[in-house]
């Protein structure tokens, strides 16, 4: 039996983190920072950081938050500089907690290190013997190598900070090559901006031009925000640096793209472009194919705002069925830090949505989501959709069933928490209570994306991982790894 009555299952799929860098003299840096923070705020609510530098001292500020709830007009005047960084964040690995808050901030042989991290690094026990076993000198102190928080964000930290090697890039250098997972990194020490990619890029990152400077982010929307143009994508396994002599490139590991399916299906914003394809376009293609794919006989097609909003055009576009907004979503319910009493839990997905029910009374709804994770999201919202008189209920999801966890930064819930292991789609079908339900299919999926499929991480919808995972879960799930 699925229970029902979790208010954790009314929660999707969680964004991971974003990150941000500046390198711009003549610009307010920490204001830029501010900017590009807002426009990757979908990326992680839980807390957010900016470290800034003049080129003499780093300065770091960061809290529990959001980036408006954290930053304000005096405290971002605080933080002058040329160069700084910034992160918001949702916890995948460390807790939910201050001292697990980006940037980190390190002391090390070559000055201050902040750095800021997007990703889930899945070798962290290799690691930490790594850490435990280098030996410290009167350059680097035994102090360096104690961890300060529970995040793989801290041990990127710790271990850079650990090497003496003449420069941060140099230590970095000796670091990054023993990565394994996922991520993309922006740090600093008081006079050069850093970023890396992890080999497979499986997370975004893109470079961007300023008038008097340089911009690193993880979305193409955090550079039209602060006004930069789009000069390219940082590479797979590709180590930037930027400072007053311009910005140079150069690899610490061979490319093998692997980039996250997901982000085309959710995680990114639509107004972001990765590799080369905008994601609006792709998700109303997507839509298109899932017409194509499960067809049926309806009134009017309607989205799950915002998520479902471009593949529900794509669908109507694909089926012919007029297109409407059935449901209205309120702008002001998001993630917040004061805990929910029980009674306004169970409020669920009403507190979210509220359906037109001039609009859909009567009618034979196609309603669009972008993915369905333990269900309950859309059972709530086909029994709301019920009671406001709609005649059938058909669901339509943009994006395969998710049948495995991820381990490269998006948190999901665990394989015995996901809906679709072990039922059909037909049982699905039943849970929810819809009249139908079609789910499109992995192979058509990646003909909207357009990117070929063996460039692309997969592995929360086919359970083949492109990246060595943990073995001790691997050995329980029985996981595949390419």
């Amino acid at each position: 039996m699925i229970s029902t009555d979790d208010p954790r299952d009314y929660e999707g799929p969680k964004e991971e983190c974003g990150v941000f860098g500046v390198f711009a003299p003549e610009e307010d840096v920490a204001q830029l920072t501010f900017y590009g923070l807002f426009a990757l705020q979908h990326r992680g609510q839980e807390s957010a950081g900016i470290a800034a530098s003049t080129g003499n001292r780093i300065m770091v500020f960061k809290d529990m938050g959001l980036v408006s709830q954290v930053f304000d007009e005096s405290t971002l005047k605080s933080l002058p500089g040329r160069l700084a960084i910034g992160h918001t964040r949702y916890s995948t690995h460390g807790a939910s907690e201050w001292n697990n808050a980006q940037p980190t901030f390190r002391a090390t042989p070559h000055g201050g290190l902040a750095l800021a991290h997007n990703g889930n690094i899945t070798n962290t026990e290799e690691l930490e013997g790594w850490l435990h076993e280098l030996a410290p000198s009167e350059s680097v102190p035994h102090k360096n190598r104690v961890m300060d928080s529970t995040s793989d964000t801290a041990l990127i930290s710790a271990l850079i900070a650990s090497f003496d090697e003449g420069s941060l890039e140099a230590a970095a250098l000796k670091v990054l090559p023993r990565l394994t997972g996922a991520y993309c990194l922006t740090f600093m020490d008081e006079t050069t901006l850093y970023a890396a990619r992890d080999p497979h890029g499986m997370r975004p990152l893109v470079i961007g031009r300023l008038q008097s400077g340089w911009v690193v982010a993880s979305e193409t929307a955090a550079l039209d925000i602060v006004g930069a143009s789009f000069v390219r994508e940082v590479e797979p396994g590709e180590f930037i640096s930027i400072d007053e002599r311009g910005l140079r490139a150069q690899r610490f590991a061979a490319p093998d793209p692997k980039g996250c399916i997901f982000e085309y299906v959710y995680l990114a914003r639509p107004d972001t472009t990765i590799a080369g394809r905008n994601v609006h376009s792709v998700r109303v293609n997507i839509g298109r194919k899932l017409a194509e794919e499960h067809p049926v006989e309806a009134d009017l097609v309607i989205p799950v705002p915002d998520s479902g909003t471009p593949s529900a055009i794509g669908y109507a576009q694909g089926s012919g069925i007029p297109y409407g907004q059935g449901l209205v979503k309120n702008a002001y319910v998001g993630r917040t830090f004061i805990q929910p009493t029980q009674t306004i839990r169970q409020l669920g997905i009403r507190l979210k949505l509220n359906p037109l029910k001039d609009v859909i009374a009567g009618k034979r709804l196609v309603v669009v989501d972008d993915s369905i994770v333990r269900g309950n999201t859309q059972r709530a919202l086909v029994r709301m959709l019920r009671e406001a008189g709609a005649a059938e209920v058909h669901v339509r999801i943009s994006s395969p069933p998710v049948e495995w966890p991820c381990f490269f930064g998006i948190d999901f819930a665990t394989r015995n928490e996901l809906i679709a292991p072990g039922l059909t789609v037909d049982e699905i079908c039943r849970s929810i209570g819809a009249d139908s339900l079609g789910y499109i299919s992995l192979d058509g999926l990646t003909e909207a994306t357009t990117v070929p499929a063996g460039n692309m991480c997969r592995a929360c919808f086919d359970g083949k991982y492109p990246v060595a995972i943990p073995p001790a879960q691997a050995k329980l799930l029985n996981l595949e790894v390419s």
